[in-house]
């Protein structure tokens, strides 16, 4: 009997002991913010997605009463950004912007050279927005005016054409892959040290077709270089709205790059909830939406369960994707 007594005296205190600190914790995430918020940004200043960054910053500032600072972390495709984060405190006050390619692309084209896991070592936040990216050809070399009679021309032609990509394993890469595998063709692969050397011998038709970001291949449309037939993205392209959407006539298809806010796996759900409703609730403003296109980008904003599967469900497509294809890294 006292061995009984015993045992439930230590359980009522260990009992005690935590309900005493839920309350410490509630409160705690009921303050948030009440200091400086850290966002870490793993690219360069001065690109579109270190833009969408500082938007966010700028609303969570303006909204909260708290200094949000911008922390360029640049190096190794994002993956020195995003490893920094995965290793900070998990209390809400450092937060990151993840993309396509640390949480994605790069992790299953080599999946034991980054410090994290693309997934499980962050909590998701929302998912920013996205870039749509355009199929385009070469506007005299190719027939095809649509996206079927571009299959056809593929199909009459296997493995005989060759589509440019601003390098092995970027996203251009890996979304012109899938398109191959999802209509059953074949091209050749011509990887590039960026987008500007590949969209030169595109247009100089050294290459026939790409899947290029609309922000450096829309203008070679526009000035009649090449031949626009379809856009990556979760809606019409508001630079180019008859443009149809590629995933309404490829089954499967599924591309945008995209920019997320995330934070350290393990920070409070209360805490990742009101950062969650706050972004989400700035990014439906007509202010947020007009800024965003200005940089190319197509805002999206969902909850945080959302981003976390929408995380998951990427990084398997594109493992998926990559082993398909034998894709291997430079």
């Amino acid at each position: 009997m006292l061995k009984v007594i015993k045992h439930f005296n230590t359980a009522l205190l260990a009992l005690t002991a935590l309900t005493l600190g839920v309350p410490h914790a509630l409160a705690q995430d009921a303050n948030y913010p009440n200091k400086p918020i850290r966002l870490i940004v793993p690219v360069p200043p001065g690109g579109a997605a270190d833009g969408m960054a500082r938007l966010v910053a700028e609303h969570l500032q303006s909204k909260w009463g708290q200094p949000v600072t911008v922390d360029n972390k640049p190096g190794a495709g994002s993956a020195v950004g995003l490893g920094l984060l995965a290793k900070s405190p998990a209390d809400g006050y450092t937060i990151g912007l993840g993309n396509i390619a640390a949480n994605a692309i790069n992790p299953a084209l080599q999946p034991t050279a980054f410090s994290y896991h693309p997934v499980n070592d962050f909590a998701a936040i929302t998912l920013v927005g996205v870039t749509p990216l355009v199929l385009v050809v070469h506007a005299e070399k190719v027939p095809a005016k649509t996206i079927p009679e571009f299959i056809a021309y593929l199909k009459a032609n296997p493995g005989k054409l060759a589509y440019g990509s601003s390098g092995v394993g970027s996203s251009l890469h890996i979304a012109m892959e899938l398109f191959l595998q999802k209509t059953d063709t074949k091209m050749l692969h011509v990887p590039y040290k960026g987008s500007a050397p590949m969209m030169t011998d595109l247009i100089g038709g050294q290459v026939i077709a790409s899947m290029d970001a609309a922000a450096t291949s829309w203008p070679q449309v526009q000035a009649g270089k090449l031949r626009a037939l379809g856009v990556a993205g979760p809606e019409k392209a508001f630079f180019a709205p008859d443009l149809p959407l590629l995933r309404d006539l490829v089954p499967g298809f599924d591309v945008k790059p995209w920019h997320g806010l995330m934070a350290p796996a393990g920070t409070p759900p209360a805490i990742v909830n009101k950062l969650s409703l706050e972004v989400q609730a700035y990014l439906r403003t007509p202010e947020a939406r007009a800024k965003l296109q200005d940089k190319g980008i197509i805002r999206v904003g969902n909850t945080a369960a959302e981003f976390q599967a929408f995380m998951a469900a990427e990084f398997d497509t594109y493992k998926k994707v990559i082993q398909s294809a034998g894709i291997k890294a430079d």
